[in-house]
């Protein structure tokens, strides 16, 4: 509940910069508008989802994920041997599929942009604060910050199905949303290090 409780204090401390334009990333396409932001071409948007979906980067957080669980043996009825780590990495996976595919489909849906876009600014008020607040929104066509309606769906959606269907009984639509709210949270340290750590895109 604490962790649900602060990303929704997250949310509100990003709302007063909703109506600001978005920073723009080194590889952004040529053609911008007024506030330097273009929507990617479709054939760019769904190569991207090809890749965070199924390409070798959408490997390494299950891999991590599952090696994390598998220390900590949760949840305890997977077991510590090889089936249980393989069962911890399907779901692992299968959660990354579920929640890219929903955010593309609902970018696509909304003609919004949910990919992370590095600050072009250098000071780190302006790299941090890009960090946190890219966390929970996505762009319009315009490249101005709206709520990430795709990104929060996905995530939730994508621990909530999790949570219903494979996990052990004993887990449900509470445990769902108790992993989705950490997953939002979790997004402001990937962010935190693609700004400061990881310079490629």
């Amino acid at each position: 509940m604490k962790k649900i409780i602060f990303t929704g204090l997250l949310l509100l401390a990003a709302n007063n910069v909703f109506a600001q334009p978005a920073d723009n990333d080194n590889n952004q396409p040529t053609v911008t508008n007024q506030t330097g932001y273009s929507r990617p071409e479709a054939n760019q948007r769904f190569k991207k989802y090809l890749n965070n979906a199924f390409g070798p980067t959408a490997l390494i957080g299950p891999v991590f994920s599952a090696g994390f669980r598998q220390i900590n043996n949760r949840p305890e009825e997977w077991g510590k041997n090889s089936e249980g780590f393989a069962r911890r990495f399907g779901d692992s996976v299968a959660r990354n599929l579920i929640k890219q595919t929903v955010t593309y489909s609902m970018d696509e849906a909304l003609k919004l942009d949910s990919n992370y876009y590095r600050s072009s600014k250098k000071d780190f008020k302006s790299k941090f604060s890009n960090a946190v607040v890219s966390a929970f929104t996505s762009r319009n066509s315009k490249g101005k910050r709206v709520v990430g309606i795709p990104i929060i769906v996905g995530t939730y959606s994508s621990a909530i199905i999790a949570n219903e269907t494979w996990m052990p009984k004993r887990f449900g639509y509470r445990d769902g949303l108790r992993d989705g709210s950490i997953s939002m949270v979790t997004r402001i340290g990937v962010n935190l290090m693609r700004e400061f750590v990881f310079k490629k895109k």
